[in-house]
């Protein structure tokens, strides 16, 4: 096989059926533990298993609209899966999907793979890149609703999701940290906000080692939008628990597209369309009340980062490097789109001595990250495959903080940027509100006061 294309036109052919076989859910004392079954013929069985701990709290019985969510997440877990030979044929066994939302999907997996599709150099489109053929039958399902106004807050680990933790103080009492796979990072992130143990739902979600196994040995592999698949989970737990309202941390900076004149988005499944397509889906044939929803929507990262450091309780805890998040303890790798990205947002708002102290060394007199430097401006062919901001803020930030070091020695990174392209200035881009969002009334208001005090 010459390339990629030509490994992706090979496989799929010779793996042409990808079966989604079943889903089960055990429950006991401790967790409620979801298992998936899934099939690519003539090469290998998957089951994928996803454990939520009971703790002490208070899970409702399984019911037919519970196991309809299930049913619904297992179709954004097999795109991990099906990934590894793009099948032409995905045939579910297990349940029914009418046309609409048959389309719903097909969309979901062809833009939520668009950059796995780009860095692969793969060409396909979205009417030929997979079938879906349900032999299964629908479950009979009712309208819910969730009575407790409660709030399931996802924690990564990072400063978005530190900063929705601390916006919504006042709602603390009515409020639950959900954690997927729980590290030391994360666990502190909701201690310091004020969640211990009894109010952290734990979930430990184990992806099948034979998939690392054919990542490793040549098979296709790279990003899937696991954004995606944190929707239908939280909106499963959700359900159970009886919370209506899953608080999110998605910016609206996560609508831009990595490769210009392109629908290729990192963080497509974090976008605002995602968010609503998810939304009206939901409504539609999930039928529990439940609202999800980014808090943060309406702000910019500049924005999200002006009030990350207005204290100072997570910036010696928070990480939002992935590269680092795969060592232990987690650490900022100091050498990716990612940390330098989070580096510079934050140089605009605290002094140089606290955001070293912060990442351990200064990362804007690095060269070796000149190039990830660039791209983060929107000086490269494209902008780095991360979960990083808007081309005009990066520009703004740098410009803020060499404006802000005027009558200093310049770090190497800085130095080079005053030197080949104009400073910016943009009065208005702390004060953006973005109305493209599902916020409830109250948290719009709790954004727009806070907006009013810069």
């Amino acid at each position: 096989m010459k390339d990629n294309n030509s490994k992706f036109l090979y496989l799929r052919e010779k793996y042409s059926d990808f079966i989604y076989e079943d889903y089960e859910i055990i429950e006991d004392k401790e967790y409620i533990l979801l298992k998936f079954y899934f099939s690519i013929n003539g090469l290998v069985k998957f089951t994928p298993i996803t454990k939520i701990l009971r703790k002490n709290f208070n899970f409702s019985e399984i019911d037919n609209n519970t196991k309809n969510i299930v049913f619904n997440l297992g179709l954004v877990e097999l795109i991990s899966y099906w990934k590894v030979v793009c099948s032409k044929n995905i045939i579910i066994k297990c349940g029914f999907l009418n046309e609409e939302q048959i389309k719903w999907f097909k969309k979901l997996y062809f833009y939520g793979l668009g950059e796995l599709f780009y860095t692969n150099g793969i060409n396909t489109n979205i009417n030929d890149f997979m079938n879906i053929v349900c032999t299964g039958k629908p479950i009979e399902i009712e309208n819910k609703k969730n009575s407790k106004e409660d709030f399931l807050i996802p924690i990564g680990g990072g400063k978005d999701s530190a900063v929705t933790l601390e916006l919504l103080k006042e709602y603390h009492s009515k409020s639950y940290a959900f954690i997927v796979n729980p590290k030391e990072v994360t666990k502190k992130c909701a201690s310091i906000a004020g969640y211990e143990n009894d109010r952290i739902i734990e979930v430990q979600r184990t992806i099948d080692k034979k998939l690392l196994f054919l990542n490793s040995v040549g098979f296709i592999n790279g990003h899937t939008p696991f954004s995606s698949m944190l929707a239908f989970l939280t909106y499963f737990v959700s359900s159970l628990m009886n919370i209506k309202y899953i608080t999110l941390s998605n910016e609206s900076s996560a609508n831009e597209s990595n490769v210009e004149g392109q629908k290729i988005n990192h963080q497509y499944s974090k976008s605002y369309e995602f968010e609503n397509d998810f939304k009206l889906y939901s409504e539609k044939y999930l039928k529990s009340d439940v609202l999800y929803f980014s808090l943060l929507r309406p702000l910019s990262e500049i924005q999200i980062s002006k009030i990350f450091t207005e204290n100072d309780k997570y910036y010696k805890t928070i990480k939002s490097c992935n590269i680092g998040s795969k060592s232990s303890p987690w650490k900022w790798c100091n050498n990716c789109p990612k940390c330098l990205f989070v580096y510079i947002m934050i140089s605009v708002f605290w002094d140089k001595e606290k955001v070293i102290e912060m990442f351990g060394e200064d990362l804007l007199d690095k060269e070796s990250l000149k190039e990830i430097f660039l791209g983060l401006c929107g000086y490269e062919k494209n902008k780095p495959f991360e979960c990083v901001g808007t081309y005009r803020e990066v520009n703004y930030a740098i410009s803020e903080i060499i404006k802000k070091r005027e009558d200093k020695k310049l770090p190497k990174l800085l130095n080079y940027y005053k030197d080949n392209f104009k400073l910016i200035s943009d009065d208005n881009i702390l004060k953006n509100f973005d109305n493209n969002n599902n916020l409830p009334y109250e948290l719009k208001n709790i954004l727009k006061r806070k907006i009013e005090e810069w």
